[in-house]
């Protein structure tokens, strides 16, 4: 279960309550069913767990705009399944877009059921020319009456092929670069939108390739305005992407408690491995780490949370240092497992592989970096001008 103690000053007494409830959902929902070994299963089961985890409300903070509820569930998820925790997120990137700048109808229509776990979202923006430089995305609409006709082609994208809806970006004016990206909501039997194919990632998980190919989408379908599509994304991402650090607290937690269960069982040269203080820094290390990163990841959503009307710098910091952070805990997980760590029925075989994506998606740790030293460097160039007029 999360550790709430560590991380006190940042919750209410409603969220440790949520905590405990989560946990009680997992346990009973998520913990004793065996992880998906293909993208197949992978396919099949998040369907499942989708369900399984909207009939237990596990995407009610989402509806109700808490970060901490939010963290604190992904955290709880991931330690038990990087598959389930996948499936929460992409949920929330679909969801919160239409949250954010949807109409009356997108909400009631998608994003309601949606939050039961009765649809299934999508969030399409990445292109093969266009990762983070999003402003690069070729996709484009044109308006066409009471339509828009959307061509392109979008990759890695969560849940293609299997999600009921897409947030899908496209340029509506391509020379006016971001500013003329828009957002709109596509429901997947839409004719032209075809799944090109499934695309395998180490770590089993339903991703794959969308094209766009003279897919006729109302104008009713439009999320917000025309040219507002690159402020909602980032708005999405930028709600969100403290949970990612959260997720990876989850796995850099299960990944730890393996090590030391394994450390202290493990017996060598006649004594437990535990004992041995090459091992126990390592644990220690592992242990500062973990918690150090779960005080930037609720920081943040604390933030957000009373009020802060951007939490880019926060979110950034979270993000970058706890996905690095559990990237290191689990790999020394593994190093003191042995060859146990390596076996790919092992759970922290299982981490190993899937915490590598979270330093990827939703920005690059290098790409965090550049949006914190940004803030800094315009902060100092604000001041200095104040100073000097």
């Amino acid at each position: 279960m999360a550790d709430t103690h560590t991380v006190r000053a940042f919750l209410d007494d409603s969220h440790h309550a949520w905590a405990a409830d989560v946990q009680a959902s997992v346990d009973r929902v998520l913990a004793v069913r065996p992880h998906a070994g293909t993208d197949d299963e992978a396919r099949a089961d998040a369907r499942e767990l989708l369900g399984l985890m909207g009939a237990d409300g596990l995407y009610r903070p989402i509806g109700e705009r808490d970060l901490r509820a939010c963290c604190l569930t992904r955290e709880i998820v991931a330690e038990a399944s990087p598959l389930a925790d996948a499936v929460w997120a992409l949920q929330g990137l679909g969801v919160t877009p239409l949250l954010l700048a949807g109409d009356g109808p997108q909400r009631s229509h998608w994003a309601t059921p949606a939050l039961k776990g009765e649809l299934m979202g999508g969030f399409a923006v990445t292109e093969p020319g266009a990762g983070s430089d999003v402003a690069a995305m070729s996709s484009r609409a044109r308006r066409d009456g009471s339509d828009y006709v959307l061509d392109g082609h979008k990759w890695y994208i969560s849940n293609a092929g299997i999600a009921d809806f897409y947030v899908v970006f496209a340029s509506t004016d391509p020379d006016a670069g971001s500013r003329g990206i828009t957002a709109f909501l596509v429901p997947a039997d839409s004719e032209g939108l075809v799944f090109a194919g499934a695309q395998v990632m180490s770590a089993p998980h339903p991703l794959g390739e969308l094209r766009f190919e003279a897919c006729r989408v109302p104008v009713a379908h439009r999320i917000g305005g025309e040219g507002q599509g690159f402020k909602v994304a980032m708005a999405t991402l930028d709600q969100l992407r403290p949970t990612v650090g959260a997720a990876a607290c989850g796995m850099a937690t299960r990944a730890l408690r393996e090590a030391l269960d394994h450390a202290v069982g493990r017996e060598q040269f006649g004594q437990p491995i535990a004992d041995f203080q090459l091992v126990q820094e390592k644990l220690g290390r592992m242990a500062m780490e973990a918690i150090a990163a779960r005080l930037l990841v609720y920081r943040a959503a604390y933030e957000k949370d009373g009020g802060a009307e951007r939490i880019t710098t926060e979110a950034a910091m979270a993000k970058a240092y706890a996905t690095e952070a559990a990237q290191s805990i689990v790999d020394d997980a593994v190093q003191i497992l042995g060859g146990r760590g390596v076996m790919a029925d092992h759970p922290v075989d299982l981490l190993y592989r899937s915490v590598r994506a979270l330093r990827i998606y939703e920005g690059t740790t290098e790409i965090q970096h550049l949006i914190i030293a940004g803030r800094m460097v315009a902060d100092a160039k604000r001041a200095s001008e104040e100073a000097d007029g």
